[in-house]
């Protein structure tokens, strides 16, 4: 169970200015503990091994283990993931597979600094499993559902 005034958070990002930028973000807030910052997702995983993560933020484009694959691991292990991307913009196709996939929530990277608020109670809520998505996000995953369980098109 996650202690609401104790979340403690691993940043998965390959960019050494993205991990020290969002580190500098969330530990302004008093709730939020950064545990660790990983260059992949690999160096998650050590850090997963001997830190107890209630959320992660994981980039998609990453050297090695993408985050897409990645998030299959945390999954695995109950941990939300928020994918912070600027490929996951409101109702793209990368954000949508991702929300499939068993993101918690998506953040568009480019948005983290002007919109640093939002991306923190987005943290918050991930943890506390409490998102709740976006009309757009709702029905663009609803759609990729029905035709999914529709299956390919036939000629």
């Amino acid at each position: 169970m996650v202690d609401a005034e104790h979340i403690n958070v691993l940043i998965v990002d390959d960019s050494l200015i993205i991990r020290a930028m969002l580190a500098g973000l969330f530990e302004k807030d008093r709730r939020l503990n950064v545990v660790g910052v990983a260059a992949s997702a690999e160096e998650a995983t050590s850090i997963l091994e001997r830190r107890h993560v209630d959320v992660v933020t994981l980039d998609i484009d990453m050297p090695g283990i993408d985050g897409l694959t990645y998030l299959q691991t945390l999954n695995a292990q109950h941990i939300p993931a928020v994918m912070l991307s600027g490929s996951t913009a409101e109702g793209s196709e990368t954000r949508i597979g991702a929300l499939l996939l068993g993101a918690a929530a998506c953040f568009n990277k480019a948005d983290a600094v002007k919109n640093a608020n939002a991306l923190v109670q987005l943290i918050k809520a991930s943890a506390l499993h409490r998102v709740k998505l976006s009309r757009t996000d709702a029905a663009a995953l609803l759609k990729a559902r029905q035709d999914m369980m529709r299956g390919p098109a036939t000629a």
